[in-house]
């Protein structure tokens, strides 16, 4: 879409915070009635309407929202945000194991600065499944750069979580 369309959603959004869960449903009709502005194969459609399901606290019908936005095509960095929001949208909705799957490849992707998120959401569906030293080495990997010092100790820590070999 053009850039006056992301201008606006993205305003949309920065107004999210303006409306309590009672009021949640003219927030989802704002993103809604910015969706209907788009092609209707556009993958973005469901992308922002998955998000705002998403946040307004509906998880499930978030998830057949992102999947389709992903079967449609959607790429790129919206393409990342959608597998990271479906994959807590499925923990969130008792299916961590997919969101593992889904995530799982997304620590061997391009990098960008979604990269700890993917490495959070990851570990929230490891530590549902009972996972726990997985999704914590999967913290500490993702804070340790983060840290003024100590970060090859956290960094070595996090490794030996997971290093059968240790």
């Amino acid at each position: 879409m053009n850039q006056d369309w992301e201008d606006r959603v993205t305003a949309a959004w920065a107004s999210f915070d303006d409306y309590p869960q009672e009021r949640a449903h003219e927030f989802r009709a704002l993103i809604d009635a910015l969706v209907a502005e788009l092609p209707d194969d556009s993958p973005l459609g469901p992308f922002e309407r998955a998000c705002a399901w998403d946040s307004t606290g509906h998880s499930d019908k978030a998830v057949p929202l992102y999947r389709e936005a992903l079967a449609r095509g959607l790429t790129g960095y919206k393409g990342r945000r959608a597998r990271i929001q479906l994959s807590s949208s499925l923990r969130n909705v008792g299916q961590p194991e997919e969101g593992v799957k889904l995530l799982t490849p997304e620590l061997d992707g391009p990098s960008d600065e979604l990269d700890d998120a993917v490495r959070a959401a990851l570990a929230l569906c490891l530590s549902i499944l009972g996972r726990d030293r997985e999704g914590l080495a999967l913290v500490l990997g993702a804070l340790a750069p983060h840290l003024p010092r100590y970060q090859r100790s956290m960094a070595n820590y996090a490794r030996a979580l997971v290093d059968t070999e240790a």
